[in-house]
């Protein structure tokens, strides 16, 4: 999506009355938490069958910091 896009639907979004305003404010950030909630679902859905392979392996806590870091 493109800045101009962006700011048409910002532009769109300001012409609508107040309560169809909050009507998409809730409607956008319930559309949010269920992308998120996708997202987690998979990831966990993932680290289990990589665990499940013997992919994973113990570290300390300090070697999970130094791999944040890197």
């Amino acid at each position: 999506m493109t800045q101009s896009t962006f700011s048409d639907l910002i532009e769109a979004a300001e012409q609508l009355p107040i309560e169809e305003q909050e009507d998409l404010v809730h409607i956008l950030k319930n559309r949010l938490r269920d992308r998120r909630r996708a997202e987690l679902i998979k990831d966990v859905a993932e680290a289990q069958q990589e665990f499940a392979q013997g992919e994973c392996k113990p570290l300390t806590p300090e070697q999970i910091m130094e791999e944040i870091l890197s």
